[in-house]
């Protein structure tokens, strides 16, 4: 059995660059350091290290080890939280992962309500949009068709049909006008708002595609904050969900797509662990009626 404590130390050495270095960092003396290092390698019968010069370097074996830890210790660093929460009477514990639209427009009003429902609830919230390393989250907000397969030990819960808007300069000829079919914008310079490999951004290509054209992006903003901040200078469109567009600034303006206009289903996987779980069900409870009352909603207007 690896000792956690001594892949600590060394993920530490790696990370620092030197057995003083993760000392300083860790509080201990670098003979204490060394000793760790040493045992670990008894342990593991690997050469973690090699001399070069006066200092050391990682071998490709403990570059492996190192990479390959990072979900271990994830995990060990939640176990002993759950150990603290018990140990000071916190019984309850809900990890929800959510996509940055969500993160923005939902989860502060839903974790604002929860914990004034649950004040001992120790509630952990993931970004999953783009990659997470680990177990999945009790709730995980996703942007998934309705017909996709459901992960096993878990039920999907359907939220909103996400349609997807136009953005431009407030000082664009189409700034007025209330809706617009896709192609009104064939010829625009566009600014995309999401990671090329993305659903969302394959969703939106394709949606051009039956169209009968391809966007001509210039600027990869990749986030929809970012994009929104070109568009007010006057750089160029975007097109992204309406939910990314629900605050924006006096520079912008936001048009409805006409039919057919790409749309992203919104839902949320829960976890079935066979035992009622109120604190999760009164988290679905509760964003579902953010979804369907948005007055509920802050709005707050960005930055002009």
């Amino acid at each position: 059995m690896l000792d956690p404590h001594r892949l600590r130390v060394f993920r530490s050495v790696v990370a620092s660059g030197s057995v003083q270095a993760a000392a300083d960092n860790l509080g201990l003396t670098s003979s204490a350091v060394s000793q760790h290092l040493q045992a670990l390698q008894r342990e593991t019968g690997l050469t973690l290290f090699q001399r070069s010069g006066r200092g050391i370097v990682p071998t490709d074996a403990a570059v492996v080890l190192d990479a390959q830890s990072d979900e271990v210790m994830s995990q060990w660093g939640r176990l002993e939280q759950v150990v603290s929460d018990l140990r000071d009477g916190r019984s309850g514990r809900l990890t929800i992962g959510y996509f940055a639209s969500a993160g923005a427009a939902w989860m502060p009003s839903l974790v604002k309500r929860l914990t004034n429902e649950f004040p001992d609830l120790v509630l952990e919230l993931v970004l999953t949009e783009v990659e997470h390393r680990g177990p999945r989250p009790d709730i995980d907000l996703v942007i998934d068709p309705p017909d996709s397969p459901v992960p096993q030990g878990y039920n999907r819960v359907d939220l909103i049909d996400d349609q997807y808007v136009a953005v431009v300069p407030r000082t664009h000829a189409l700034a007025e006008e209330a809706a617009i079919p896709l192609t009104a914008l064939r010829g625009e310079t566009w600014v995309s708002n999401d990671y090329p490999k993305a659903f969302g951004h394959r969703l939106l290509v394709a949606a051009c595609a039956a169209a009968g054209f391809r966007p001509r992006f210039t600027v990869q903003a990749q986030d929809h904050y970012t994009a929104i901040g070109f568009v007010g200078a006057g750089i160029g469109v975007s097109v992204m969900p309406g939910l990314a567009a629900r605050s924006l600034p006096a520079t912008v303006a936001r048009i409805d797509l006409e039919p057919p206009a790409p749309v992203r289903h919104l839902a949320a996987l829960v976890r079935d662990s066979g035992t009622a779980n109120p604190a999760a069900e009164r988290a679905v409870a509760l964003l579902t009626d953010l979804i369907h009352h948005p007055s509920a909603l802050p709005r707050r207007a960005l930055p002009r």
